[in-house]
């Protein structure tokens, strides 16, 4: 589906005040990347984080990796505050990643749960590729095609999520030697319908509408949940690379 990034920023502009107590999955994604991060990385002393949000993997990286140098970058400013609460040397770059220039490289390029919002995976891949020091780190979580299959299946709204083997293909060519990839699955449970919806609303992913759902549409797609995943589960799955610049 087309992305509209104005729709993307103002939504999670609305949800970052939220995001730290909803985003569950996230918080496990970045601890799961900050764990292989110093497994297989050399010691970085210059990091990028690139859509930094509420601070969830800023937060990680602070507290188990040492660095002399912190760049961070989001679409909404809003999210400064949240990464110098944790780095308050960071320096903070409001806007679109793929037009920023950050004016100096590093040792490591980290980002979690943020590339499945960029409709050129390649073109990213390959802006990191040239903003990387020789042999550095490129080490991101996104996730996987299955992801919240409950709701695309209902909807028919998803992202244009690449598999494994796709991100795999796409770092090789840009010349990237995939050090480390995992996926997994997180199920969450709900009371009700509802508590789905404003989960997603408070994680940001209710910018995947065009414009948000009458009443009517609430209480039918509420409806049409019950009914198909009495359960009342939300899939996350997500992946996880390390990969290193040759």
């Amino acid at each position: 589906m087309q992305i509209d990034l104005k729709t993307v920023k103002k939504t999670f502009a609305k949800s970052i005040e939220k995001y730290p107590q909803n985003a569950v999955v996230q918080k496990i994604m970045a601890h799961n990347l900050v764990e292989k991060i110093i497994a297989l990385a050399p010691k970085p002393t210059s990091i990028l984080e690139v859509g930094a949000g509420a601070g969830i993997l800023s937060e990680q990286l602070a507290k188990h990796i040492y660095f002399e140098k912190f760049y961070a970058n989001d679409l909404t400013e809003k999210s400064e505050k949240f990464v110098k609460k944790y780095i308050p040397t960071s320096k903070f770059f409001a806007g679109d990643f793929r037009r920023i220039n950050f004016g100096a490289k590093f040792d490591l390029i980290a980002s979690n749960a943020v590339f499945q919002w960029f409709d050129n995976p390649e073109k990213i891949l390959n802006k990191c590729y040239t903003m990387l020091n020789s042999n550095g780190i490129l080490a991101f979580t996104t996730f996987n095609r299955e992801n919240f299959y409950e709701l695309k299946n209902l909807t028919g709204l998803t992202l244009d999520y690449n598999n494994m083997e796709e991100w795999i293909s796409l770092l090789e060519k840009q010349n990237f030697k995939v050090l480390y990839k995992n996926s997994f699955e997180h199920v969450l449970n709900f009371v009700n319908p509802l508590e789905i919806l404003t989960h997603l609303k408070n994680t940001g992913v209710n910018s995947l509408a065009e414009k948000p759902l009458s009443v009517t549409e609430v209480k039918k797609l509420c409806d049409n949940y019950r009914q198909t995943y009495p359960e009342l589960t939300l899939t996350y799955k997500p992946i996880v690379f390390i990969a290193q610049k040759l």
